[in-house]
């Protein structure tokens, strides 16, 4: 919104106020840093609401159009503050409340404010008038959020583990509970997505995980839990309910705009990874769509569902058991929101093509401060064969390097079966018509509970345009493919993702599509641990590797994480580091640390609660002692960074590493073993270690050499205007982030996860 050489921006709508849909709160762009706005969509105008000096990323907007935002420190910690939407003083939401990190907020039509907030080992849920005193209503020993809030404030929903004995509880206003839901067991994993906004009746909307599929589900106080079986999906979904046609909907943030701390890794309920078979148009699995069913008039939720990395919309009306497709262009729909009227809001994107707000009332929504048009590349997916079912790819080719139309089967996509006529040509041999195979980077997801999709990445924005070729890999673990390939861990945490990594990579060189001996990986967070542990473990493989904010060590970082990520590493291990010892030591990259050859960047931050910074010290010290060939790189900064300057460093630090060491651009020599000495700059300091030339302008990082290597000509290295999901899965830069995934959280959908409270882990 401001003008800053770069910008940050939010995949994420506006919060709309219930009682005037025309007025807007979002997270945008203001001098290189997210802060919170209020949208008049009527002027088109929108206001400034917070100026903090390191960003302000969570809002929304109550029924009285007071604006709402998270006012947190260096280290996440803060309280909940607002103003009216027309500006005036910065008010408490609720006086009396501790500091903690954000767990939800809710806010009722009369007034009455919920907040949870956490302080690394418990969960508190406080009750009050807006900017009164608050009471505690509960407290509990472990990590949990918010989901909901009745319009009566007679009601609230408060979420913990999706597969755990207290997936859901249901709590009175005085803090006596109605229910407790259980994902457990035979029940199957179940999520919270908030109450009906309407005061005719308390009915919360839930999604159940049965077998393979994934029911639209409810509870009421009178009839208990009822699934519906006519509203099935074999993959991701996620809901929110229209409002009630005579009482719009109450603000309630918990259910869709805060989601930072949920971090247990039970991330939305996924698909079955066949790539046989048509997304179609509803997702249907095949089972009963039949009406079911009596029910209130008004009881109508829009669906938003994610299949082999593309969103399909769905409109379900339970009191008439039907479901009717909302049609929306091919992509990914990173969020979706239904509006009075059965006007709906929804922000789509492909591969090709940045983020563009929608509205199918012709709504003025505000702009996201990305780049106008078609991104340059041919942009493709491929599914490699591999014991567990076929591995879907994203691949992304600079512009010269794409199949002839001649040879692309019909469709974006096509199985290993149907390989092109270059399949089996002789390693980095092009097939007839192309220029020879350029270098690739695997840019790899974090998580583990997300996956890539056909949406726009501002890191393959600049990889391709610097003439790099971008693979992005839903490997066994991902979701989008069904619980299935959600669970498949059959090599053991970590090894099994980095097999599938190893079989695309060999699919990609025997079709002839990229180089054989300039491959580089490229994670963040839990894809950082992935590119870590794939360097140490099949060593010979990679020719370069990027690590950003990873788990480098598994015991270390699980004795000193969040509660909520040791959690989520004891469901993934089968237990503790000294319930387990062996399981751990054989997927910690710090096993490996003395087998890595390839040249390595790390980037860590001092402030970092979910991959903390000893870890990562812990693992440089043992790439010294091996004397492998190594960088590190340090940001002042916690996980979750706000701050588009960060993300720009990040990005044209890597970009230029990884050309220097694929390419052999600085001294014209090809790709390196990484077994040479350590580069001269060394291990960074703690500023952030900022490339001389700055923050880019979205121009790109000109090398002035522009010589040609030996495969074909070379391509300076550059950093186009782009928005890889960031640090905390949500921000992203049209200067390029480089530091992401998904959600994911934070919606390293957000992503397009959307709206369920518990988001991928350390993506």
């Amino acid at each position: 919104m401001t003008g800053s050489r770069y910008q940050v921006y939010l995949a994420a709508l506006p919060e709309v106020c219930a009682a005037d849909p025309a007025l807007m709160a979002f997270t945008a762009d203001a001098d290189g840093r997210c802060e919170v706005f209020a949208w008049d969509a009527a002027t088109g105008r929108a206001r400034q609401v917070t100026d903090r000096p390191r960003g302000t990323l969570h809002g929304t907007i109550d029924r009285d159009a007071n604006v709402w935002w998270f006012d947190e420190d260096a280290h996440g910690v803060g309280r909940w503050r607002f103003q009216p939407f027309r500006g005036g003083p910065d008010l408490p939401g609720l006086t009396g409340v501790p500091p903690g990190t954000p767990r939800g907020l809710a806010v009722s039509d009369d007034g009455t404010v919920a907040m949870g907030l956490g302080d690394g080992r418990t969960t508190t849920v406080h009750l009050g008038p807006r900017g009164g005193s608050a009471r505690e209503v509960t407290r509990v020993d472990r990590h949990a959020t918010l989901s909901g809030i009745t319009v009566s404030a007679g009601l609230l929903a408060i979420s913990g583990p999706a597969g755990s004995a207290h997936a859901v509880t249901v709590l009175a206003a005085d803090g006596t509970p109605r229910a407790v839901l259980s994902g457990a067991g035979e029940h199957g994993r179940l999520w919270s997505l908030g109450f009906a906004p309407t005061a005719e009746r308390d009915e919360l909307l839930l999604v159940r995980e049965d077998d393979d599929r994934y029911l639209l589900a409810s509870w009421r106080p009178e009839t208990g839990i009822r699934t519906y079986p006519w509203c099935a999906f074999d993959s991701e979904i996620t809901a929110r309910w229209y409002p009630h046609e005579d009482h719009a909907d109450h603000a309630d943030h918990a259910d869709h705009a805060d989601h930072a701390d949920h971090e247990d890794g039970d991330a939305d309920p996924g698909g079955d990874g066949d790539p046989g078979g048509d997304p179609g148009v509803d997702g249907d699995p095949g089972g009963d769509r039949r009406p079911g069913g009596e029910g209130c008039a008004g009881r109508t939720v829009l669906i938003r569902e994610d299949r082999h990395g593309r969103s399909t919309l769905h409109r379900a009306r339970l009191d008439t058991g039907t479901l009717t497709p909302v049609p929306t262009p091919p992509g990914s729909l990173l969020d979706a929101a239904p509006r009075a009227g059965g006007e709906v809001h929804y922000l789509w994107t492909d591969t090709a093509h940045p983020p563009r707000m929608h509205s199918t009332a012709g709504t003025a929504l505000p702009a996201l401060g990305t780049v106008p048009g078609r991104v340059p590349g041919d942009h493709r997916d491929l599914w490699t064969p591999t014991p567990d079912g076929p591995v879907h790819t994203w691949l992304s080719l600079p512009e010269g390097h794409g199949l002839p139309a001649s040879q692309a089967p019909e469709g974006h996509g096509f199985p290993a079966s149907q390989a092109p006529e270059g399949h089996g040509l002789r390693e980095g041999q092009a097939p007839e018509g192309r220029s020879a195979p350029p270098p690739v980077v695997f840019l790899v997801h974090g998580g583990p509970a997300d996956h890539d999709r056909d949406a726009y990445d501002g890191v393959v924005h600049s990889l391709v345009a610097s003439g790099f070729a971008v693979a992005r890999v839903n490997y066994r673990g991902s979701t989008g493919y069904g619980p299935r390939w959600r669970r498949a861990f059959g090599s053991g945490v970590g090894l099994t993702q980095v097999e599938d990594l190893v079989a695309v990579r060999a699919d990609l060189i025997g079709r002839g599509l990229v180089r054989p001996d300039a491959v580089g990986l490229w994670g963040t967070s839990w894809g950082g641990y992935l590119a870590l542990l794939a360097l140490g473990t099949r060593p010979g493989l990679w020719q370069a590797g990027v690590a950003v904010k990873p788990v480098a060590d598994g015991v270390a970082a699980y004795r000193t994480t969040t509660s909520a990520l040791r959690a989520l590493d004891e469901r993934l291990y089968g237990g503790t580091p000294d319930d387990v010892p062996e399981a751990y030591a054989r997927s910690s990259p710090i096993q490996y640390a003395s087998h890595v050859r390839a040249p390595l960047l790390v980037v860590a931050a001092t402030r970092d609660a979910k991959c903390p910074p000893g870890q990562v010290r812990g693992y440089l010290a043992a790439l010294r002692a091996a004397g492998a060939r190594h960088e590190s790189m340090w940001l002042d900064s916690g996980h979750d960074g706000y701050e588009g300057g960060d993300h720009v460093a990040v990005l044209r630090r890597a970009v230029v590493f990884l050309d220097r060491e694929l390419r052999g651009t600085r001294d014209g020599r090809g790709p390196q073993d990484g077994r040479g000495k350590q580069d001269g700059r060394g291990a960074q300091d703690k500023r952030g270690a900022q490339d001389k030339r700055g923050a880019q302008d979205g121009r790109g990082a000109q090398d002035a050499r522009g010589t040609d290597g030996a495969y074909g000509p070379h391509r300076d290295p550059k950093t186009p205007p782009a928005d890889r999901r960031g640090d905390s899965g949500r921000v992203r830069t049209t200067a390029a982030a480089g530091t992401g995934t998904a959600e994911h959280t934070e919606r390293r959908t957000a992503h397009a996860e959307g709206h369920h409270p518990q988001r991928p882990a350390r993506g």
